[in-house]
């Protein structure tokens, strides 16, 4: 690897670094809002709808508290208000009524009314569509990453947020506090599962 490209994927894990920190203390905001109370910040009504359809479509609850318990949508609300400027947040609203009109051209109804089995069936099809993203170590993107658009970095949005609440890392991952014991060498069968970082 050349040492510009060395140079510019490590300040790419940096800025991520701090985008993350900044990202977390947002949901951590969101998560001592009561909902009740909750005016979105940036989304319309109908996109906050959207918004909360697609969380909870794609993160239902289940045994495990779902997307919108951990308050998902108001953290994606409060990320777009807090963490895009006007050219950034002009565009998402763009790309919001897009992904809902496509969903009216297709069932004959915005993505909040449709029944969950025509949810399911959209998103699959933008999950097929939809670029993929590049290499990544840590879920830091490494070297260029492709434009991915807009389905998946909501859906990417929405699980970073869901991953990074209190509860479903300490209660549903498995969370080992750092900075904790080393246990150099262990059997791999005693540290299976998904880890919380």
């Amino acid at each position: 690897m050349k040492r510009r490209e060395a140079l510019k994927s490590t300040a790419l894990l940096g800025g991520s670094t701090v985008l993350t920190g900044a990202l977390v203390s947002l949901l951590q905001a969101c998560q001592q809002t009561s909902r009740i109370d909750w005016k979105p910040q940036f989304l319309s009504i109908e996109h906050a709808e959207l918004v909360a359809a697609f969380v909870d479509t794609i993160l239902p609850k289940t045994a495990t508290p779902g997307g919108l318990d951990m308050k998902v949508d108001m953290f994606i609300d409060l990320a777009f208000a807090k963490m895009y400027d006007e050219a950034g947040q002009k565009k998402l609203q763009e790309e919001l009524t897009k992904f809902n009109q496509e969903s009216k051209d297709k069932f004959g109804k915005g993505f909040a009314e449709l029944d969950q089995a025509q949810k399911e069936e959209f998103l699959m099809e933008k999950e097929k569509s939809s670029p993929k993203f590049g290499y990544s170590v840590w879920g830091a993107g490494v070297g260029p990453q492709p434009d991915v658009g807009f389905y998946r970095s909501l859906k990417s949005m929405a699980i970073m947020g869901y991953c990074t609440s209190e509860e479903i890392g300490k209660n549903v991952l498995k969370y080992d506090p750092v900075p904790g014991e080393f246990l150099g060498c262990i059997p791999l069968s005693d540290v299976d599962g998904v880890w919380s970082i």
